[in-house]
């Protein structure tokens, strides 16, 4: 939830020109789109007119009021800059596309449709796992996140042995998965 407050905090200062909203949306994203220029036969000078191609797609877009940023700014600026800089390589003739034309390639908007649907995907599952409770909650990041072996997590958990706690994770992630389907089934 504060990403997407400060993603908009950020939207809006592009909107208003605030040298400050425009500096973090540089910093931040930026490095991404050069480092990709860069392993795609382009140059600085090449990442730099791509990623200005796509700071004014985003603010004419981030202008109208019709428009909702429904994933992060860097997927957003991702995107466009990726589409940007294969349609310039073809152009060049230094990117050959297998179809006819770009236009038959994935476009940015199914780019970002699949982001979008993970991105909410992953909040549903962070709510979910939340609302999970402990120590199931405490347990499955231990072995998902720390990659905890379950020897460590018996000791650690205060559970009699790895197969205790093997069995107590399985019970969690059922629990888990429960309250996940139960939230994305609200959603659909």
């Amino acid at each position: 939830m504060k990403q997407e407050i400060n993603e908009q905090i950020l939207l809006k200062g592009l909107v208003n020109n605030d040298s400050k909203a425009i500096d973090t949306i540089y910093k931040d994203n930026f490095g991404m789109v050069q480092a990709f220029i860069l392993n795609n036969n382009g140059t600085y000078d090449d990442a730099r007119d791509i990623f200005q191609e796509a700071m004014i797609t985003l603010y004419e877009k981030a202008k109208s009021e019709s428009f909702v940023l429904t994933c992060q700014i860097k997927t957003y600026v991702y995107s466009v800059c990726r589409r940007l800089w294969l349609k310039r390589l073809q152009q060049m003739g230094r990117f050959v596309v297998q179809s006819e034309s770009l236009e038959e390639t994935v476009p940015v908007e199914e780019d970002l449709e699949v982001h979008e649907k993970r991105n909410a995907d992953f909040a549903i599952m962070e709510r979910s796992l939340n609302s999970l409770g402990e120590p199931c909650k405490s347990l499955l990041e231990s072995y998902y996140i720390h990659k905890k072996g379950m020897t460590e997590i018996s000791a650690e958990f205060g559970y009699t042995n790895a197969d205790n706690a093997k069995n107590q994770k399985y019970k969690c992630l059922m629990r888990l998965k429960k309250l996940f389907f139960a939230q994305y089934n609200i959603g659909d």
